[in-house]
């Protein structure tokens, strides 16, 4: 039967990225971690990294292998909670992964209710705005904006998610208020990426528009303060942009007009048959923070 530490050894050496990350992380030499990893592969009969000089990642049978063993490692995790009644006490890191903007404004803020009450309980959030990938990156959850269709992994809905037209009085003021979306050619946009199409619904269903403008940035916090400043107008989530729309620093512009309403904010974790108590702990919490209608919305 394969050692349960080896197991353990293996899964941390993928969250770390590398053999010298986790060695220092479990108070090891990496000689001993690279031994304790040879055995395993000796055991199963079967390379399960890839190792270069910089870097190490899964091989096809390695991951197979680590998302099955998150499922073993979570399943101890949750029997131990049950047994010995320490379902609400938990320690370890939780490694999350959220985007930029939304972590910041609507996770960070947070934080610090979540950690008192659970404060054995190490937080790792990780901001970014590239897809994660969450079992090679070792993520216990992440936070994602989007429809999601991939089966391969578990996701809670936690809000949902509204973009719509904005723009400042001032805008406004000068170059006028648009009244139809073909009034838009006339007007400067604001998208978030170049070459960015906005695909929205309206009283006549989907339309999909490109928007021109002379602002070009590859950073969505970049639009929104450009937006705020009066350069043009904008497709923004209102909870990015809610406090201004009720402030009267933003005004949303052709109300008839809104994102597509399959976009949500969910928890996405991988699929495993016992959820860790850390992680189901942290998705009731942002479940119950959010609400049926989330606070930037009311």
């Amino acid at each position: 039967m394969t050692n349960l530490g080896d197991l353990e050894v293996f899964v941390r050496v993928i969250a770390a990225g590398s053999m010298s990350t986790a060695a220092r992380d479990l108070g090891l030499s990496p000689a001993v971690v690279s031994k304790r990893i040879k055995r395993l592969e000796d055991k199963l009969g079967t390379r399960l990294l890839q190792r270069t000089t910089r870097q190490i990642s899964l091989t096809e049978a390695g991951q197979g292998f680590y998302e099955r063993v998150l499922t073993v490692l979570g399943g101890l995790e949750e029997a131990e909670a049950y047994a010995s009644g320490r379902s609400s006490e938990v320690n370890g890191t939780l490694k999350i992964s959220a985007p930029t903007s939304f972590g910041r404004m609507h996770v960070a803020p947070h934080l610090k209710p979540f950690m008192q009450a659970h404060p054995d309980l190490t937080i790792n959030l990780v901001l970014t705005d590239e897809l994660t990938d969450i079992v090679g990156g070792g993520f216990d959850l992440a936070i994602r904006i989007a429809g999601l269709n991939d089966s391969s992994l578990v996701a809670k809905r936690l809000a949902s998610v509204r973009r719509v037209l904005c723009a400042s009085p001032a805008y406004l003021a000068e170059y006028g208020t648009p009244r139809s979306l073909d009034d838009l050619k006339a007007h400067r946009c604001l998208p978030a990426h170049n070459h960015e199409y906005w695909r929205l619904e309206g009283p006549d269903g989907q339309v999909s528009l490109r928007p021109e403008g002379q602002l070009i940035t590859n950073s969505s916090e970049v639009i929104r303060e450009a937006v705020i400043a009066g350069l043009g107008i904008a497709l923004r989530s209102t909870w990015d942009i809610g406090a201004e729309l009720k402030s009267g620093k933003l005004v949303q512009v052709l109300p008839d007009y809104e994102s597509s309403r399959s976009v949500a904010l969910f928890a996405v974790y991988p699929t495993r048959q016992f959820l860790p108590a850390k992680v189901r702990l942290f998705i009731d919490y942002l479940a119950e923070l959010y609400g049926p209608v989330a606070y930037w919305e009311r």
